[in-house]
């Protein structure tokens, strides 16, 4: 818990990075201190950084504009960790007890220790997402003090490339010389504070529409259990009304502005910007319509393979900056034939600053502080006044006294006349003046 200074995070997207600062209380609720945003450019794609120095240059500019807010220093930084190859898989730890066992925390340390020295072949474990155990081939939400002979724990564990961090390290640690306070999975921090508990027990589809990637978390039964990336998201729709003969900003602009999905009956637009041209909007739609048929054909053939397809009866969850395009909820509930509700952080975790909140786009980098618990501010060490110099000084024990030697004068005597000669010499100057 974070009893003075602060906790910061930044979340490394592909259209934006987002800074986030805040205190935390005992009862995990945050409040939000400053919160600054910036635009990628490119130099992360598909949640992974791509220009080291751009990156580094760019989270130092937002680390000075939220400094300028809190007018303190910030030191170290929680950072998301997201990318295409990130997914869940499961790892089973068993235990065995003797006759008389009884299930102690210490067990449970022993099989969490044992489950994290997992080395999944050619990836890299970045997270224990969660843990359900079995006892007599039974669930057990609250094993410790329950007596068996066996235990079983089984571990989400999110794994992903090895080299995910390299690039992230380069950027945030040599060029913008900040501290790393620890890595967070994107999708599970953006979960855990849009959630609700019936969400997780009921069953639910979290997607969170990203611009480079689409990720899907499946909870059932309280648990995470499944997770996969699919790289596909804003702005793969983006560059396809590029297509149009439109540059980015433009197509960008008249995504956001004018796009929607599910109905295209709309007449065409003539030159809705005074200096931009024409676009037709049934077409823009159509467009628009034609790849998220293809981000939801994905969802669906991931939902099947998870095995939960019709145990979702909290239905989904959708949160990210591409979420906000108009109608795509109604779009995913007629596709998905499940009940769809746009995310938000809740107002448990978060209590000020409504509008952040609200923010289906924030609900990750907001996500990040839940997992923080170290003090991110710079600590600065006062220098010794010279008051405690004097006192150190005389409170050192004096030294022994050496032996008299009558051939030859005391040393102290020596150094006492030459600092009194010496004494007068300045006294003169002094007086000159």
């Amino acid at each position: 818990m974070i009893q003075s200074g602060f906790i910061a995070a930044i979340d490394l997207g592909t259209s934006k990075i987002t800074g986030v600062v805040a205190r935390k209380n005992e009862d995990n609720v945050i409040s939000v201190l400053a919160c600054e945003t910036i635009p990628s450019n490119r130099c992360i794609r598909r949640g992974l950084v791509y220009n080291i120095e751009e990156t580094g240059a760019k989270v130092r500019k937002l680390i000075s504009l939220l400094e300028n807010k809190l007018n303190r220093k910030i030191a170290k930084v929680y950072v998301s960790v997201a990318g295409q190859s990130l997914h869940a898989v499961s790892h089973s730890v068993s235990k065995q007890l003797s006759s008389s066992g009884i299930v102690t925390e210490n067990v449970i340390d022993q099989m969490r220790k044992e489950a994290e020295k997992f080395m999944p072949d050619m990836s890299k474990c970045y997270e224990i997402a969660d843990v359900e155990y079995i006892i007599n081939e039974k669930p057990e939400p609250q094993p410790v003090g329950v007596a068996t002979t066996q235990i079983v724990a089984n571990y989400q564990m999110i794994v992903g490339r090895p080299n995910i961090i390299t690039n992230i390290e380069k950027s945030i640690i040599d060029r913008a010389k900040l501290q790393i306070a620890g890595y967070v999975v994107g999708p599970l921090a953006s979960a855990e504070i849009s959630l609700n508990d019936n969400e997780k027990e009921l069953g639910c589809a979290f997607i969170d529409f990203g611009a480079g990637t689409s990720s899907l978390s499946i909870y059932k039964g309280g648990k995470l259990r499944y997770m996969v990336v699919i790289p596909f998201g804003g702005a793969t729709i983006t560059s396809d009304i590029c297509d149009l003969n439109f540059i980015e900003s433009d197509a960008e602009l008249y995504k956001v502005k004018f796009g929607k999905t599910y109905e295209t009956t709309d007449s065409g637009f003539f030159n809705p910007f005074a200096t931009k041209p024409d676009i037709d909007l049934p077409t823009l739609n159509h467009v628009i319509e034609l790849r998220l048929q293809e981000i939801v054909d994905n969802i669906a053939e991931q939902i099947k393979l998870s095995g939960y397809m019709d145990q979702l009866g909290a239905g989904m969850v959708i949160s990210g900056g591409a979420s906000q395009l108009k109608n795509i909820d109604m779009f995913l509930k007629e596709n998905l034939n499940m009940p769809v509700r746009k995310a938000s952080a809740k107002k448990t975790f978060i209590n000020n600053y409504p509008e952040l909140a609200n923010d289906p786009s924030l609900t990750q980098a907001l996500g990040l502080l839940l997992s923080g618990w170290e003090n991110c501010e710079e600590q600065i060490v006062e220098p010794l006044l010279q008051e405690e110099e004097a006192v150190k000084e005389e409170v050192k024990p004096k030294p022994a006294k050496k032996p008299k030697n009558s051939g030859r004068k005391k040393s102290g005597e020596f150094f006492s006349k030459v600092e009194s000669m010496f004494g007068r010499i300045f006294d003169d100057e002094d007086d000159t003046n």
